[in-house]
């Protein structure tokens, strides 16, 4: 039952993460990096301590407590990922929305589920699962197995994407000469988002300690109960501090540069609804990590979480993309080709589901 509560945790996070922009397509009249860090203030500032503070008393006393070199190195991962995050769009504008997706996504699953691991074998910890820890175990394999079905089916819906940028432009519904189209750099810039974006997961891990913190404190008070849901919380607040920092100095930038200051302020849009659907879309975003950290307290940390938390997002995505249609217009080869993508993005969540199981 613990299993399938941390598969059903991980999805709805991915669900969050996957729906998230939508709202973002209801603010009229505002560049993307005006809207883009409205709602990142409720990602990455307003609602992460507003969670904690619901979740986890006393959780501004465990930051307060925790010693400095983790809180730094919590935050300089948060800093990192915020850059991941930035140059995620550089990729997709590089190499469109496919080819620069999968590379980044694909790259993200492999660095965040492994690394850690593997920083693991070099040195040991004590409830952390080594790279070799999960290669000499069923349970182990069957979870590496699982990601590397996961990196198949993102190559799949990948392959789907480029199939479909032909079949509109063969079609006389896409663009033939986009300017943007640079490969060298656009596999660079991917290459780094990829693993920068991974970073979240190295600072939900350095972080660890504060959550072991508010973990004991919840346990103490109801024994005999598991794991704390929300014990990650707490690591979520100092990890935004940084991607916010890295967010926001970047906006600023192009806010300067493009003379976007005014439209926090411009009447001749529908701000209220600016500011609303922003805010929805922001705190839309952080949910996908709030329930992720729930799943993780049913499954336990390492791999699996993150393998399963990227293939949903990979999932629903696809999954948004059917029910708005953005397939029509394609050959019936391309259309196949993604549904089986998400069938076996599918697969990899039941045969990493399957590896926690056997544990």
């Amino acid at each position: 039952m613990q299993i399938i509560f941390g598969v059903i945790f991980h999805f709805i996070g991915g669900f969050a993460s996957g729906s998230f922009y939508i709202p973002y397509k209801k603010v009229k009249g505002w560049a993307w990096e005006s809207y883009w860090i409205v709602g990142g203030l409720c990602s990455w500032l307003i609602v992460p301590p507003l969670a904690a503070w619901l979740t986890i008393p006393g959780f501004m006393e465990i930051i307060a407590q925790t010693n400095g070199k983790i809180l730094l190195l919590t935050y300089f991962f948060g800093l990192l990922w915020g850059i991941g995050g930035l140059t995620y769009g550089l990729g997709v504008r590089y190499l469109g929305i496919s080819l620069g997706s999968t590379i980044i996504l694909g790259l993200c699953s492999v660095f965040g589920a492994l690394v850690p691991s593997l920083y693991y074998d070099f040195n040991p910890t004590p409830g952390k699962n080594s790279l070799s820890d999960m290669a000499g175990s069923q349970w182990g394999q069957m979870v590496l197995t699982g990601l590397l079905v996961c990196v198949i089916g993102i190559i799949v819906c990948g392959l789907a994407g480029s199939m479909k940028e032909k079949d509109l432009v063969a079609s006389g519904k896409g663009d033939p000469s986009n300017k943007d189209y640079k490969i060298g750099i656009g596999l660079i810039v991917s290459v780094i988002s990829g693993i920068l974006s991974a970073c979240f997961a190295f600072g939900i891990d350095a972080g660890k300690d504060m959550a072991g913190h508010a973990n004991e404190a919840w346990k103490a008070l109801n024994p005999g109960q598991g794991e704390f849901l929300f014990q990650n919380n707490v690591t979520y607040v100092v990890i935004l501090w940084g991607g916010l920092t890295t967010n926001l100095f970047w906006c600023m930038v192009l806010n300067k540069r493009n003379k976007t200051f005014g439209d926090y302020t411009n009447k001749k849009v529908p701000l209220l609804k600016n500011y609303i659907f922003s805010a929805l879309a922001g705190t839309t975003w952080f949910l996908q990590f709030f329930f992720y950290g729930m799943g993780e307290s049913k499954l336990g940390n390492g791999a699996s979480g993150w393998i399963l938390h990227m293939a949903c997002i990979i999932l629903v995505a696809n999954g948004w993309g059917l029910v708005l249609k953005e397939w029509s217009g394609v050959k019936r080869k391309t259309f196949i080709t993604v549904l089986a993508g998400v069938t076996i993005l599918i697969l990899s969540v039941f045969i990493v589901g399957y590896g926690n199981s056997i544990k």
